[in-house]
């Protein structure tokens, strides 16, 4: 469900015809952050195999079923900052009007979940479950002097970002909540790789 002023409305259509409607649309574009450090992995995540994939194809594969263009950000203009750095990198580069945030660790997400994200028409909107907001999430470049006013602010939080900006909220439904899950350790990969094969 999407709130407005307040109240849930209905999410946009959700099949190929949806989809196809967006890929005519190209003012938005995909980011996908992969410039953190991993220290709880060990590794890089981005190059962990799921299933058939990697966990950046698994990511790259959803901007493709939207057909969106997509980059794969792996350096900050001011490493060390966490995600925000490459928030800040990311719409400093933008050609376009919006840019969805995708993370590399989220192998369970949906494009049917995205296409509605995307479906908000709003400057900043925010996935939310659990009374908390994540990837993915889409913002549009005239908010990088709010992003960059944050981080010189010492501010790192996500959560404060989407607070910043007044970012709408995509409420995600309980059943949903499995495709927002992220992988972070050897012990999540080997909990996502069982989850694929019990199907």
């Amino acid at each position: 469900m999407r709130e407005k002023g307040g109240q849930a409305t209905k999410p946009q259509p959700k099949g190929n015809l949806f989809f196809a409607k967006m890929s005519q649309n190209p003012a938005i574009s995909a980011v996908i952050l992969n410039g953190g450090r991993a220290r709880r992995m060990g590794t890089d995540k981005a190059v962990m195999r799921l299933g058939r994939r990697t966990l950046l194809g698994h990511a790259r594969a959803v901007a493709a079923e939207l057909a969106l263009p997509c980059t794969v950000l792996t350096a900050d203009d001011r490493p060390g900052l966490g995600p925000l750095g490459g928030i800040e990198t990311a719409l400093r580069l933008a050609q376009g009007n919006r840019v969805l945030f995708l993370s590399c660790d989220m192998p369970f997400l949906q494009p049917v979940l995205v296409a509605q994200l995307l479906a908000v028409e709003a400057p900043a909107v925010f996935v939310s479950a659990k009374g908390r907001v994540g990837f993915p999430f889409c913002l549009s470049p005239a908010l990088l002097p709010k992003v960059s006013a944050q981080l010189d602010a010492g501010e790192r939080s996500l959560q404060a970002l989407a607070r910043r900006l007044r970012a709408r909220r995509l409420r995600v439904r309980k059943i949903d909540w499995p495709q927002l899950e992220n992988l972070n350790t050897p012990a999540d990969v080997a909990a996502a790789r069982a989850r694929l094969q019990s199907g």
